[in-house]
């Protein structure tokens, strides 16, 4: 065999210290590349179906804006005083203390996080410590309409879970979703293009459950069916069968069953 020249070798082993930084470079990319994912999985925030609801803040008994309309957070315990801020319906507060102002209208002191705080006006909230606010609460959900009435029921079970008005609560919650049910179908209807459904390949059906209109509702809670034949969404009953199970002797109770067994029965031929 013959003998290599030193500028052979030299090149030889020049090419085999390449190849040999280049694997372990690659390997360590790859490292790189893991650990950089496993970094990005922990500081990107979850998804928002897995996140938790937000806490109140501290300081003080918990209330929950339920009437967004007179929820101005202001400096001051008077209508007049400025404006901090609004809070949004479901948004939660911590009242440290009250005060009525000179026309008579009663405010409470409110914490919104640790560091922002204000005066609301405490028909703007509904507080699971309060006497008497159930009721309040509930006759404003009597009182709203469509989305209004459902998003305030829905309120409503959650800050009031021992209220002796709660198979009312979801008997206003279930029939305020069937409610919807209808005309969200008739949206969907309307808007979803039977030749770009066909088009796209995809199930009708799968369509109709994607509709941007429904995600304000699961957002609250409600999860709807769909009927195929009739293209159209129906509530799934959840607080039809809350009332029927934990609630059987209300009054209530058989305008729910009614309701349950107009959910189970056949479509129409």
């Amino acid at each position: 065999m013959p003998r290599l020249s030193r500028n052979v070798l030299d090149n030889i082993k020049s090419v085999s210290l390449h190849i040999a930084i280049t694997k372990s470079a690659t390997r360590f990319s790859r490292r790189m590349a893991v650990a950089v994912l496993l970094v990005f999985c922990l500081i990107l925030p979850a998804p928002v179906s897995a996140r938790k609801k937000r806490r109140p803040p501290a300081g003080g008994r918990v209330a929950v804006v339920v009437d967004e309309r007179l929820a101005a957070l202001r400096d001051a315990p008077d209508v007049s005083a400025a404006v901090l801020q609004r809070l949004s319906r479901g948004r939660a507060v911590a009242v440290t203390g009250a005060r009525n102002a000179h026309d008579g209208l009663l405010f409470y002191r409110v914490n919104v996080t640790r560091r922002t705080n204000g005066w609301l006006q405490a028909d703007a909230v509904a507080s699971p410590s309060r006497a008497g606010d159930d009721e309040r609460l509930l006759r404003l959900v009597r009182g709203s309409e469509d989305f209004d009435r459902l998003a305030r029921a829905r309120i409503f079970l959650d800050i009031f879970p021992r209220s002796p008005s709660r198979p009312a609560a979801l008997l206003f919650y279930g029939d305020a979703a069937e409610e919807a049910a209808a005309k969200l179908s008739r949206e969907a209807q309307r808007r979803l293009d039977e030749r770009e459904m066909a088009a796209g390949g995809a199930p009708v059906a799968s369509y109709y459950m994607n509709y941007v209109g429904l995600d304000r509702y699961r957002k609250q809670g409600v999860a709807f069916v769909f009927d195929r034949a009739a293209k159209q969404f129906h509530y799934d009953g959840w607080a039809w069968r809350e009332i029927v199970r934990r609630h059987p002797r209300s009054p209530e109770a058989k305008e729910a069953r009614r309701h349950l067994d107009a959910l189970a029965a056949p479509p129409p031929s």
